[in-house]
């Protein structure tokens, strides 16, 4: 369209972000093109702790709320929502940094959340697709993706709407091309991203051209 990254026949990642009349990504708000989602870096004051294989515990800040729970050293973030505290927005899909469907926010920037430890993620804020729903109320996001039938198996989704919602906040007067080069970083193997650029142009209040 999680720096982080979406995967030559038939309309290719690459095509849609590079080769068709929408485009790109977010301005930030120095001006700069804001980065998709990336391979999370290891934060330099963040010791992994030596504990070899055992349990750790560990606290984190997901969506507003303190969550706690015991994982091994080597446990993903994304393996530490989905299975030890129950946030299952984010997705594995490729389990290597290159599909985006486990884009989360982490301290309002968009990564990859298979490329960080469970350990490194403390004490900054994370947010996931559940964030943007609030009891029945649909984030503009969300809401402009099932107006627009822009999913269909769901597995990207989530990822999709996060790096999108990441641009958005950056720069809320985002066009069209500045929006998609901020998904360059996410893949929808269904090929549903006809679908997604109305969702976009819808969010940008622009008439999409045929």
């Amino acid at each position: 369209m999680s720096e982080k990254e979406i995967p030559k026949a038939g309309l290719s990642r690459r095509d849609f972000l590079h080769g068709s009349g929408v485009a790109a990504a977010t301005t930030a708000l120095t001006g700069a093109p804001a980065a998709p989602a990336v391979a999370a870096p290891p934060p330099a004051d963040t010791a992994v702790p030596a504990h070899g294989p055992n349990p750790v515990r560990i606290t984190l800040d997901v969506n507003g709320r303190s969550l706690t729970a015991s994982v091994e050293p080597r446990v993903t973030l994304l393996d530490a929502l989905r299975n030890y505290l129950d946030v299952t927005g984010c997705k594995r899909v490729c389990d290597r940094g290159s599909c985006g469907a486990c884009t989360v926010l982490f301290d309002g920037k968009p990564i990859y959340s298979c490329t960080m430890l469970a350990v490194e993620a403390q004490g900054k804020p994370i947010r996931t697709a559940e964030s943007l729903v609030r009891g029945e109320e649909l984030d503009a996001v969300p809401a402009a993706f099932v107006k627009a039938d822009a999913q269909q198996c769901g597995f990207c989704t989530p990822g999709f709407v996060v790096a999108m919602k990441a641009v958005l906040e950056q720069n809320p007067n985002a066009t069209p091309a500045e929006i998609e080069r901020g998904l360059q970083g996410n893949i929808c193997r269904c090929g549903t991203y006809e679908q997604m650029r109305d969702a976009i142009y819808a969010l940008c209040h622009q008439q999409r051209r045929s």
